[in-house]
């Protein structure tokens, strides 16, 4: 049979057998063609059991059919039972218990995140325990497995890179999760100033001032109070990502008293 003529696979993967589902028993491309039908999620590790998709017999999972012998996929992990017939420059992290992509040489892993990281980040990355052991905090999908690519802003917190595309272009710059800002926001905090300095508060309110906390340097400071932002008094911080604590509190200016006449 001429099978280098046949697409084989589905979106997610090209290769030349099915999965038998254990939770259902029924047969499914992958795992992720087993979601978007079913009710209930597969684990890939718990499968047995795979189809040929030439000859469709029923076997053990192993990389070449045991009746036909045409081989399932270049990449094969039996402890992930992952088969796939395109070039990922797949493999097996320890650490993580599971597949990546993008080269082995291209990526080491961080105990302390306990997941693989960029070469170019080892000790100069901010280290969360077990950052990916968690929900997107945008999409609350997994991210540990997810075959979306994370972004890793300074904080530390794991976000899908779509997610966090998304939310910049919404005009959102704060982590959601520790409110940090996630990326340089200097100039913006010019433009403010400038605003804040074009635009003085009405004569009455002039000597209102109100505490903030700092989301960025996680200091205190009391600054006059302004609708269009209140800025990190402390140096050298000077953020606008901070929010308000306390005030306001009139506090008026102390005038020179002239000497008394006799």
């Amino acid at each position: 049979m001429a099978e280098e003529n046949v697409e084989y696979g589905c979106e997610h993967y090209k290769r030349k057998c099915k999965l038998v589902t254990p939770c259902c028993d029924k047969v499914y491309t992958c795992r992720f063609c087993h979601d978007e039908k079913e009710e209930h999620t597969l684990n890939r590790k718990n499968v047995d059991e795979i189809m040929c998709s030439l000859c469709e017999t029923k076997q053990p999972v192993q990389q070449n059919c045991s009746n036909c012998g045409i081989l399932f996929g270049q990449y094969f992990c039996g402890k992930c039972k992952l088969i796939d017939d395109e070039d990922k420059k797949q493999y097996h992290c320890e650490g993580c218990g599971i597949c990546r992509v993008g080269g082995r040489d291209k990526f080491f892993h961080c105990q302390t995140c306990d997941m693989c990281l960029p070469k170019k980040l080892e000790n100069q990355h901010r280290c969360v325990e077990k950052m990916s052991r968690t929900n997107c905090p945008i999409c609350l999908e997994d991210i540990h497995t997810s075959r979306i690519p994370s972004h890793i802003p300074s904080c530390g917190h794991l976000i899908h890179r779509t997610c966090f595309n998304s939310f910049i272009h919404r005009g959102h710059y704060a982590c959601p999760v520790c409110q940090r800002s996630m990326m340089p926001m200097e100039s913006y905090w010019r433009i403010l100033d400038d605003e804040i300095a074009s635009t003085p508060m009405p004569v009455e309110y002039q000597n209102f001032f109100v505490t903030i906390l700092c989301n960025d340097c996680h200091q205190f400071s009391e600054v006059p109070m302004h609708p269009l932002g209140a800025k990190c008094q402390n140096a050298p911080c000077g953020s606008y990502n901070t929010c308000r604590s306390g005030g306001p509190v009139n506090r008026p200016a102390v005038r020179e008293q002239s000497p008394n006449s006799e």
